[in-house]
Formats: structure tokens, sequence, C-alpha cells
């Protein structure tokens, strides 16, 4: 199972809590998607007031709120110390938005705010692209989790750049490793643990969705099935055929 500083979830799939149709809907999705984490955006979810952080605790799985919405350092650092209070958790994944159309990561600001955050004890959750230098300065940083993107947020397009989250998987073994942005269907979210991803985070592929609930347990059956593929080591992909059935015993004209 996905382990996050020092904690073991009981599932490799997270799960966004924006969007939804209706709060019932929210709660049937969590509970069919078995989901190990909820991610809550204080800014972006601070209109549901009481009933909505009622909802959130109901749902009985790891909170992780996020500074969605935040484009600067200072705004994502005083975003983050106020869910830490709201929610009572030192997790917190953080954004620092650089791009108003594709909701990239201002990489810079990211690796300053997480270093800040760090040094207060937060248990960082980068979002990050692939690129393996901005993965390096935010785990000299102090993040022990790495949350580079799918796709832009939203999009549904699903893993844009497969060769650059590769290369990320096979340069740091060790770091727990979450595909955050992009997916869209159950087929993405296989892929990305088909590579070794630790963890996936979906929210508007499910959101979205014509039945929230149906698309929920779709995304917990992709996440399960590329997990165990990943465990089983894959056959090697050539370039040429290679019989599956031997030669030996075939008769030779």
């Amino acid at each position: 199972m996905a382990v996050f500083y020092g904690e073991e979830l009981g599932s490799a799939l997270m799960l966004g809590t924006a969007g939804y149709p209706s709060p019932a809907v929210l709660a049937r999705a969590f509970r069919v998607s078995g989901a190990g984490v909820a991610t809550v955006s204080l800014r972006r979810e601070a209109g549901g007031g009481q009933d909505f952080w009622a909802l959130v605790q109901d749902l009985g799985v790891r909170l992780l709120p996020n500074t969605a919405g935040c484009h600067g350092v200072r705004e994502a650092v005083t975003t983050a110390q106020m869910a830490r209070e709201v929610f009572g958790t030192d997790w917190i994944k953080l954004e620092v938005i650089g791009h108003a159309d594709t909701l990239q990561p201002d990489v810079f600001g990211l690796v300053e705010a997480a270093r800040i955050l760090s040094a207060e004890g937060f248990r960082v959750f980068p979002y990050c692209t692939e690129d393996l230098i901005v993965c390096e300065r935010l785990l000299e940083a102090g993040c022990e989790v790495l949350m580079p993107w799918g796709a832009p947020i939203g999009s549904g397009m699903g893993l844009n750049n497969p060769f650059g989250l590769r290369a990320l998987r096979a340069a740091f073994p060790g770091v727990p490793l979450v595909v955050d942005a992009g997916i869209g269907l159950p087929s993405h979210a296989a892929a990305a643990m088909e590579m070794g991803y630790d963890a996936v985070l979906v929210n508007s592929a499910v959101a979205r969705a014509g039945d929230p609930a149906a698309m929920a347990g779709a995304m917990a059956g992709a996440v399960r099935a590329g997990r165990a593929a990943w465990l089983a080591d894959p056959m090697e992909r050539t370039d040429m055929a290679v019989a599956s059935t031997p030669v030996l015993g075939r008769a030779f004209l």
C-alpha cells in the first residue's frame, strides 16, 4: 500500500471534493471509490460553511487540504497555515499557480513555499511538473512526496508526457509519487500505476461524469489493476514480433 510521510493508506486513489452536483453525490462517490484521501480547498470550498466541513469529516478518510487558487508564495503559505488551523492536520497539498490558462505551477514559487512550510513542520505534497531538476529542488526543500501533473488541471487529457513521468519514477525510486491533474479516464489512472506511481489524484473526471459514483468505482478498479500489473513485472516491449508458440516439435516439410 501507499505510504506517505510514514502513514500507510488503504487505497492508492485520492479523490477531490470539488464540483460535484450535490453533497449526496459526493458522499456516494467516496463510498464507492474506497479512496484513502480526500483533498479539500480552503479557498474554493469556503462558501459551503459548516455543512461542507461536516460532510468532509463524515467521509471517514484522510484529509489533504490544498492551496488551490493561490498564485503567489505568501498567499499559498498563508492559506496553508489557515488550513492547518481549520482541519487540524500538517498535511498540505501545495499549489502555487503560475499560468492562468493552463494552471501550470510556478515552480520557482513552489520551491520557495515548500521550503517555508517544511520548516514550519508541514508535510508538503507539492503539485509540480515532471521536471527532474524542479523535483530535486523540492526534495531538497523538505518534501518527501512529489505530485507531478499528467496534464492541465481539469483537462481530462491523461498523461501528456509518459517519457517524463517514467524518467521521474526511475530517478527517484524511493520517493512516493502521485500523478495529480489531467486524468480523465480509468485507463489514464491504470497507466500511471503501471509506471510504478504510488497513487493518483482524481477530481474532475469523477465529479463531472454523468454518474460520478460509477466513475469513482471504475477509477478504483483501474488503480488496483495498474498497481497489480506493476508488481507483476510486465514484459519488455520490443519493436519486432516474438512468437509465443515455440517452433520445437512442429513438422517441417
